[in-house]
């Protein structure tokens, strides 16, 4: 995080992680109908995206010496940013369909269903959302299949058909693999196509990261372990494919004495009938008439260690691109969102929230800037 506190924006249409692959569809000379984009890459007949959960631009900046390969490709490419919010679920969906969150509609971790009190955890979905209807445009990576690119996706079989997987990589062949021998396989055979494109996802930096923090040597360790995979990756794919790695989000380990446990300070939910989003970026959806008095009450507890606003100042700052019809509503009346290593808790609503260390989803730049790796 800059040292005067301020946000880094998102760079919808110029170097965000959406843009990614309307610049692969470029690099490989397609026309796939993706939308216009600044972000530029190097030419080629196949293309290898390799994506690390959680691995932030000063995270890796700052750990070079655990991760010696990757690290000397920081100096290649600029940094890009993820979406609003910064994490998993929101960025995911706007890599595989190229669309801002506030056109895809996956707004956060957990969002509220629009004509109910529920929320929409979009990581585990829900069997009552259908996601064709949540996300109903085609994706980047559909496209990219239909303009004679062979397309595919790589990752554990458990996600194949997830609601998140429908939502946000529909379009591309999937093929399950959970160890990395299977995986490095996989990818090499799909590669090998001419045009083709390779989605690869990585998840265990990020978990190790929720459940021990980045300045645990259990999060190095890991780092260490994902910078040799995506060394042998690029060992065994021929020089002619381009491997990319980018990441979806950062992170910052949030200390005990800086979260705010909203079951302690209860007047925060006075007028509020959902309360949703994550640690670090709160959706606050409030009843009718409400939402003037939940935003003085909670910029009245938060003070300078989140910014709290509405969801109209939230869209006129462009955090959450251009919005489609019906995804207003799924974003909250209020949000809160964290500035340094500040994070809101209910330990009655999202308990398991309150074991993790790591935690991301806001617009630090420690959150915000991940890395384009192009090797």
């Amino acid at each position: 995080m800059s040292a005067d506190g301020r946000f880094v924006e998102p760079a919808y249409r110029d170097h965000s992680l959406g843009d990614l692959l309307p610049a692969v569809a470029r690099a490989l000379g397609v026309d796939a109908g993706l939308p216009e984009t600044s972000m530029r890459l190097p030419e080629g007949h196949s293309y290898v995206v390799f994506l690390v959960d959680g691995l932030g631009y000063e995270l890796l900046r700052d750990h070079a010496d655990q991760a010696p390969y990757l690290s000397s490709l920081l100096d290649r490419h600029a940094p890009a940013t993820a979406g609003v919010p910064s994490t998993t679920a929101t960025s995911l969906t706007s890599l595989g369909t190229a669309l801002t969150p506030g056109t895809h509609g996956v707004v956060g971790f957990t969002s509220r269903i629009p004509g109910t009190d529920d929320l929409l955890n979009a990581l585990f979905w829900s069997k009552k959302v259908d996601p064709l209807e949540w996300q109903p445009h085609p994706t980047a990576l559909g496209r990219l299949a239909s303009a004679g690119v062979r397309t595919t996706v790589v990752s554990k079989r458990e996600f194949a058909g997830s609601g998140l997987t429908v939502a946000s990589q529909r379009g591309a062949d999937y093929v399950g693999a959970d160890r990395v021998g299977e995986r490095t396989a996989a990818v090499l055979a799909a590669s090998s196509a001419d045009p083709s494109l390779t989605y690869v996802y990585e998840g265990d930096l990020d978990w190790t990261g929720h459940r021990y923090g980045v300045a645990s040597t259990s999060w190095q360790l890991q780092l260490s372990m994902v910078d040799a995979v995506a060394e042998q990756l690029r060992d065994t794919l021929p020089s002619s494919t381009r491997l990319v790695v980018v990441a979806d989000h950062g992170m910052v380990d949030s200390p005990a004495e800086r979260r705010l446990d909203v079951d302690d300070h209860l007047e925060l939910l006075d007028g509020v009938v959902v309360f949703g989003g994550e640690a670090r970026f709160r959706h606050v959806y409030c009843r009718g008439g409400a939402v003037d008095d939940v935003l003085a009450a909670w910029r009245e507890a938060v003070g300078d260690r989140a910014e709290v606003l509405t969801r109209d100042d939230a869209l006129a700052r462009g955090w959450f691109g251009d919005l489609a019809p019906g995804v207003r509503p799924r974003i909250g009346d209020v949000l809160v969102a964290a500035r340094g290593d500040f994070s809101v808790l209910s330990t009655a609503i999202f308990p398991y929230e309150a074991t993790l260390v790591g935690l991301h989803g806001s617009l630090t730049s420690a959150e915000m800037l991940i890395p384009v790796l192009v090797d």
